[in-house]
């Protein structure tokens, strides 16, 4: 079982960057995929959730509107495109995937550093 996020970086505020996940040794629909971010020295924060199917989603009020979560199962994928970034947004952004019917721990992907700065 793997998780593996990419696409993070420097960016400066106000501008965009996404993150993808690529899973494998898993059913890839079996699972809720949703990206979670942390702060050195803060707790994680659930940022955004999509269902196994796609068909619903959820965001954090912090990224509500910036934020599109989108997934593909056929490619076993999952991004996050985050537009109008701000410095706040600077974390390490992990990929997580939660099986539907809770018969299995959770994956998690190692992370992805995401820093907003002039």
């Amino acid at each position: 079982v793997q998780l593996v996020e990419s696409g993070g970086g420097l960016v400066q505020p106000g501008g965009s960057l996404r993150l993808s996940c690529e899973a494998s040794g898993f059913a890839h629909r079996d699972y809720v995929i949703g990206w979670v971010r942390q702060v050195p020295g803060k707790g994680r924060e659930g940022i955004s959730y999509i269902s196994n199917y796609g068909d619903k989603t959820y965001y954090a009020d912090s990224v509500k509107g910036r934020f599109i979560i989108s997934r593909d199962n056929a490619k076993n994928t999952a991004a996050l495109q985050m537009n109008s970034l701000r410095p706040e947004d600077t974390a390490v952004y992990y990929c997580k995937a939660h099986n539907i019917m809770g018969s299995t721990a959770d994956y998690w992907g190692p992370g992805t550093q995401v820093t907003v700065s002039s």
